[in-house]
């Protein structure tokens, strides 16, 4: 099997996560943080261990900062809804999932909140000057996708950032695609919240994620239950992370998370040079054939798009599946906007997306795949 659909999920993980999922097992399945035993005590301290990694990696100004939830999805929830401002104004843009777009349209539904998109202007990605326009006197907070799960386009995030600071909103980026092989430093792009999801690029177990804070703001929990501390008190705590972590923390996963920061920083450069150097030759090689792609040769970071004519692009991924025993994605990636910018809401798109354990080899055989359909007709 070839598997071109890391962009959902990395399938093939770092023997270093394996492993500690399995010493986690044996060794740490304590509750972390929930007793005063050494075995409670030993588990909580991995947990810390991968928080302040997390904060020093990703330039969080401190370890109570980075919370731990299940997924980038839950993340992003936190993070809006915990946010929200009753008569305010949010930005996104057309790159964003549908756990951007769903916890939005259900504030705007409920009446608390209105939201604008700003769509690209450049053919690489979204600006600093496609959201000014878009500022209203009641505007709090911009949301943007860094590097688009549909197409690979890039978000010039330091720019936004600063904008954002200029105008006194929060910041918010979705990482989902971008942590692992992009440098992001919250304090120097000034983020106040990002959310990234451990089973893509830093090849972690499904089911973690997270939330990084950064800036004095309030944000309220989406949880409530206990957290190991205040026991005795019926309110939730105001400290974090406790405050938004209810509920026993999977030590296993976290633990998993650990060993893949490590692989990935371990391996920083191969792993940038090896997505742009697979994906620009991906994107070189579909140009010479009589398909549209949807990804600029310039956003060479691990994810490409494209179709052929007016075909539905699940009966191309079926194809390569069934026949060739590729595995990449079809449809619509959970992203509505930006296929309605792309032109792509009849037919979605092919999306390959590539991770470290990729290799040249898997991508010429994607080609021949793709050639002998188009010869064909999946025939």
């Amino acid at each position: 099997m070839i598997y071109l659909d890391n962009s959902a999920s990395t399938f093939i993980k770092p023997k270093e996560v394996i492993k500690a999922v399995n010493e986690s097992l044996l060794h740490y399945s304590a509750n972390p943080g929930r007793s005063g035993h050494k075995a409670s005590i030993k588990a909580a301290m991995e947990v810390e261990n991968t928080r302040i990694k997390l904060a020093k990696l990703l330039g969080c100004p401190t370890s109570e900062k980075v919370i731990f939830t299940n997924n980038c999805t839950e993340a992003l929830n936190l993070a809006i809804l915990g946010s929200a401002k009753n008569g305010g104004h949010v930005i996104c843009t057309e790159n964003e999932h549908n756990s951007v777009l769903r916890p939005l349209q259900k504030l705007k539904n409920e009446g608390i909140i209105d939201y604008s998109i700003a769509y690209q202007t450049d053919n690489h990605g979204i600006k600093a000057e496609d959201i000014l326009p878009l500022i209203k006197p009641n505007t709090y907070l911009v949301i943007c996708n860094h590097i688009s799960n549909v197409n690979g386009d890039k978000a010039d995030i330091e720019a936004i950032g600063s904008l954002c600071k200029q105008h006194g909103l929060l910041f918010l980026v979705d990482g989902a695609q971008s942590l692992g092989h992009e440098d992001i430093n919250m304090e120097k792009s000034n983020i106040n919240m990002l959310a990234f999801a451990g089973h893509k690029g830093f090849y972690a177990p499904q089911s973690i994620g997270g939330l990084l804070l950064n800036g004095d703001f309030d944000l309220q929990p989406i949880h409530f239950g206990g957290t190991g501390t205040n026991s005795l008190e019926l309110t939730q705590p105001l400290l974090s992370p406790e405050r938004y972590e209810s509920g026993t923390l999977s030590t296993p996963l976290i633990m998993g998370l650990s060993a893949g920061i490590n692989f990935v920083e371990a391996n920083y450069n191969e792993i940038r040079n090896r997505l742009d150097d697979l994906t620009t030759y991906l994107n070189y090689e579909l140009s010479k054939l009589p398909v549209k792609i949807y990804t600029h040769p310039e956003n060479s970071n691990g994810v490409l798009a494209f179709n052929v004519g007016d075909i539905h692009s699940s009966e191309i991924a079926n194809y390569l599946d069934e026949r060739w025993n590729i595995c990449v994605r079809g449809g619509f990636q959970c992203a509505p906007i930006k296929h309605k910018a792309l032109g792509t809401l009849e037919q979605g798109v092919v999306r390959i997306s590539i991770s470290y354990f990729n290799n040249f080899s898997e991508i010429q055989r994607l080609l021949l795949a793709i050639k002998s359909y188009l010869k064909n007709k999946g025939d």
